[in-house]
C-alpha cells in the first residue's frame, strides 16, 4: 500500500488550494471558539474543537453536496434521470449511460465530487495534528486526557476513512492521503488501488476501534458522534468489497466478525416505524451508526447558526419541482425515482417501502392534478411530467418548525443504519454455508412482510435493495459491481472492467500525471 504524504486538490475553476487554507481547526472560527492561533493547547476543555470541525467538514457540503450526490446515485437503476428536465446537465444522463469519455473526464461536476471527499480528509488530517499539538501538553498522569485524545483522534479517523470509501467507490483507484504535509511536491504522488483503500480501512478501524465510545452514537457524550460501532461497520463494509461475489474469500469472515459484534452489544434496534424513521421522530433513533446532524434549534426565526440543509444540498434538491402553491414541501425535483423501483416494490408486495420511499408528483406529473402524501400534504405535478419524488427526503409540513418552513429543516441525513449490519450478517452467514435467516427476519418483519425459510443470497440482495432503495450513496450500484451482476441489470451498455468506477477528472489529471 502507497503511504501518501500530499497531494494537490483543483477546484473547479482552475485554481487550488493546499493544506495551509484548512490548518488550525480548518481556519474557519468554530460556533463558541476562539480562533486557532489563539488556542492554548494545555487547555484540554477545548480538545474537541478539531473534532468539531470536522463533522462540520462533513455535513458542510463535503458529504451531501448536491451534485456529488446527483452522481453516486445517478449509475442506480432506482434513479429515472438527473434534473426534471433531462436536458439539464447533459454530463449526468451520460454518467448514467456508462459514457465515461472526455466530456465526463472535464465534468466540473465529477472535481467537484473529488474537492468533496479530499477536503474532508484534509480536514480530518489537519484535525489530528491539532489533536497532537493537544497531547503533547497533556502530563502522562492524566490518563484521562489521554484517553480523551485517543478517542477523538479515532472519530476523525472513521470519517476520514469513510471519504476513501466512497472516493474509491466512485473512482476506484484513489489516493490514501493520511499525511497532508509537503503539498507541493507533486511528483511523488501516487494512486492506490481500489483493494488497498479497502485493507486502509479495514486496518485504520481495527487499529482505532477500541479508542472509540462503547457506545451507540445516541449515547454518545457529543450526541451523534461516530463510536466504535460505526468503526465495525465501516469495516464490514470494507471486507464486503474486497470478498465480492467470492464466497470462499476469508474477507466474509470480518463481515461476518464486525456485525456479529455489533448485534451482540445488544445497543441496536431497528427503529419500528420505516416510514418516521426518515423524518423528525426517527433522528439519531436506536438504529443510527452515522448521521449528519442539523438543527433550527426549534426556532421559528433567525439564521440556522449549523450548516443549513436547503435545495443546494439535500432536501430541497430532491423536493418535489413545478408550482405547489406556496406549500414548503417543494424543491428542485432532482434524481426522482425510476419506474423500475416503483414496479420492483410493487411487485414484491411492499407497503412500507413503497409509501416511505415513493412519493407522487400529481397523478402521472400532471400539473393539473393533486396527490395527497401518507401524512396529508398535498402535492401539485409539474411541467416535466415527473411522476415521483424520494419520499425518504420528504419531511411533512406538520413536523417543521412553526414559522421555519425551509424544506428539511431540523431533519438529519441518514448514512450508516442499523439495518446494513442484519443484512450484511445475513448475507456474510449465507455465503459461508450458515443459516442467515434471524437478522433477516428482523429486516422483513419491521417492513410487514412473512419470514422466509432457509434464506438464499438472491433474497439477501433483493432485500438490500428493497431496504435500501433510493437511499444516495449509491449502495445500490456498488451491490450489483462487487457481486458481478451489473452486466445483467444494466446490459450491453455496461463493459465488465471499464464501466464500474469513473474516470479521475481531468483537472487533477492536469495537476499530476501521476493519476492518469
Amino acid at each position: 500500500m502507497k503511504t501518501l504524504k500530499y497531494i494537490l486538490i483543483a477546484s473547479c475553476l482552475g485554481l487550488s488550494f493546499t493544506i495551509s487554507s484548512c490548518s488550525k481547526f480548518l481556519d474557519k472560527p468554530l460556533e463558541n471558539q476562539q480562533r486557532s492561533e489563539e488556542i492554548d493547547y494545555s487547555n484540554t476543555a477545548l480538545m474537541y474543537g478539531p473534532v468539531s470541525g470536522v463533522y462540520r467538514s462533513a455535513a458542510d457540503d463535503n458529504l451531501v453536496h448536491w451534485i456529488d450526490l446527483s452522481i453516486r446515485c445517478m449509475r442506480d437503476d432506482d434513479y429515472q434521470q438527473a434534473a426534471p428536465n433531462p436536458n439539464d446537465n447533459p454530463e449526468l444522463m451520460s454518467i448514467k449511460n456508462f459514457q465515461n469519455d472526455v466530456t465526463i473526464q472535464s465534468y466540473w461536476g465529477l472535481n467537484q465530487s473529488w474537492i468533496s471527499y479530499y477536503s474532508l480528509v484534509i480536514a480530518a488530517n489537519n484535525a489530528l495534528i491539532e489533536l497532537d499539538n493537544f497531547a503533547a501538553k497533556i502530563p502522562t498522569s492524566n490518563m484521562a486526557d489521554i484517553k480523551l485524545n485517543k478517542q477523538y483522534k479515532a472519530e476523525v479517523k472513521v470519517l476520514r476513512a469513510y471519504a476513501h470509501l466512497m472516493a474509491s467507490r466512485l473512482f476506484g483507484n484513489v489516493p490514501i492521503l493520511i499525511d497532508s504535509d509537503n503539498i507541493g511536491r507533486l511528483a511523488t504522488i501516487n494512486k492506490s488501488t481500489a483493494a488497498e483503500v479497502r485493507q486502509f480501512i479495514i486496518d485504520e478501524m481495527n487499529a482505532c476501534s477500541e479508542d472509540l465510545e462503547d457506545a451507540r452514537p445516541n449515547q454518545s457524550k457529543h450526541i451523534g458522534a461516530v463510536t466504535k460501532y460505526t468503526a465495525l461497520l465501516l469495516k464490514a463494509k470494507a471486507a464486503a468489497d474486497l470478498a465480492g461475489n467470492d464466497n470462499a474469500s476469508t474477507h466474509w469472515n470480518e463481515v461476518l466478525d464486525a456485525t456479529n459484534k455489533i448485534i451482540a452489544s445488544g445497543r441496536f434496534s431497528l427503529y419500528p416505524n420505516y416510514y418516521e424513521l426518515f423524518k423528525i421522530p426517527g433522528k439519531l433513533a436506536n438504529e443510527s451508526i452515522f448521521e449528519l446532524q442539523y438543527s433550527d434549534f426549534g426556532l421559528g426565526t433567525g439564521d440556522i447558526v449549523r450548516p443549513g440543509v436547503d435545495w443546494g444540498t439535500f432536501f430541497k434538491w430532491q423536493g418535489p419541482s413545478g408550482d405547489q402553491k406556496g406549500s414548503p414541501i417543494s424543491g428542485a425535483g432532482w434524481v426522482p425515482p425510476s419506474q423500475n423501483i416503483v414496479d420492483f416494490l410493487t411487485n414484491r408486495g411492499e407497503t412500507e417501502r413503497l409509501k416511505t420511499t415513493i412519493q407522487y408528483c400529481g397523478i402521472n406529473g400532471n400539473p393539473a392534478t393533486t396527490t395527497t402524501t401518507p401524512s396529508g400534504d398535498v402535492v401539485y405535478g409539474n411541467p416535466f411530467g415527473v411522476k415521483y419524488f424520494n419520499g425518504k427526503a420528504y419531511l411533512p409540513k406538520s413536523q417543521m418548525t412553526a414559522g421555519r418552513m425551509e424544506y428539511g429543516a431540523n431533519n438529519n441525513v441518514r448514512i450508516l443504519r442499523y439495518a446494513d449490519v442484519l443484512l450484511l450478517n445475513a448475507e456474510a452467514k449465507v455465503r459461508k454455508g450458515q443459516n442467515g435467516d434471524e437478522p433477516f427476519r428482523l429486516i422483513r418483519e419491521r417492513a410487514k412482510l412473512t419470514a422466509i425459510a432457509n434464506v438464499t443470497l438472491n433474497q439477501i440482495l433483493d432485500e438490500r435493495r428493497a431496504e435500501f432503495a433510493c437511499e444516495w450513496w449509491g449502495e445500490r450500484f456498488n451491490d450489483l459491481v462487487r457481486t458481478g451482476r451489473a452486466k445483467d441489470v444494466f446490459g450491453s451498455k455496461f463493459i465488465p472492467g471499464v464501466s464500474e468506477f469513473l474516470p479521475i477528472p481531468q483537472t487533477q489529471i492536469d495537476a499530476n500525471p501521476n493519476f492518469r
